[in-house]
């Protein structure tokens, strides 16, 4: 049985990489996996939750490479911003990740993803980044008087203006992302008012 569903994930893996979300359809991806439609439904129940958790594998094991790469001894200032341009390459390379910037495909992905796993299922914190944070904060690097989790919420924000380029203006990008994250930081790791 879980040869199947690992048969189906892979398929699927396959065709969401090489057409994108929208352009693959639940009976391409049994086609190719030599089962019926119906074997499909027995592991997934929407072309969606087979998506979503093929984009967070993704998204996990680039946050895992970027998070090995980075030089812990350098500033945290250094640190998020590197970790932060590996992201966003990373996440522009991977066909499955790269569905982030759709933003109208994707938001639909994550509601009805919501919808069927429960509102706290799409999580983007990672638990050795966290981790970090907490390290900072200890070792007065960071401000303390901010929760971590909401810490790595702000982090998160950075990273969504990046699929707001048109509205705000593409011509502002990669350096808007740059001097928010430069800003955020310095507030961040001004502790002396604590």
């Amino acid at each position: 049985m879980e040869d199947k569903k690992a048969l189906i994930y892979d398929c699927a893996k396959e065709l969401f990489s090489a057409k994108g979300f929208k352009d693959t359809n639940i009976s391409e991806i049994t086609k190719r996996a030599g089962m019926a439609v119906g074997t499909f439904y027995s592991y997934y129940p929407s072309k969606e939750k087979i998506f979503m958790d093929i984009f967070l594998e993704e998204n996990a094991k680039l946050k895992q490479r970027c998070f090995q790469s980075l030089n812990l001894e350098q500033s945290p200032m250094d640190v998020v911003g590197e970790m932060l341009k590996l992201n966003v390459e990373g996440t522009k390379a991977n066909p499955i990740l790269r569905e982030w910037y759709n933003r109208n495909v994707f938001e639909k992905l994550e509601q009805a993803y919501r919808e069927e796993n429960g509102v706290d299922s799409v999580d983007f914190l990672y638990d050795s980044f966290l981790e970090l944070i907490t390290l900072w904060q200890q070792q007065g690097k960071m401000q303390k008087d901010i929760d971590s989790k909401m810490i790595m919420m702000v982090f998160a924000a950075i990273i969504n203006v990046d699929t707001h380029k048109e509205e705000i203006g593409i011509e502002y990008f990669p350096e808007l992302l740059h001097f928010m994250t430069e800003l955020i930081m310095k507030s961040l790791m001004d502790c002396s008012e604590q």
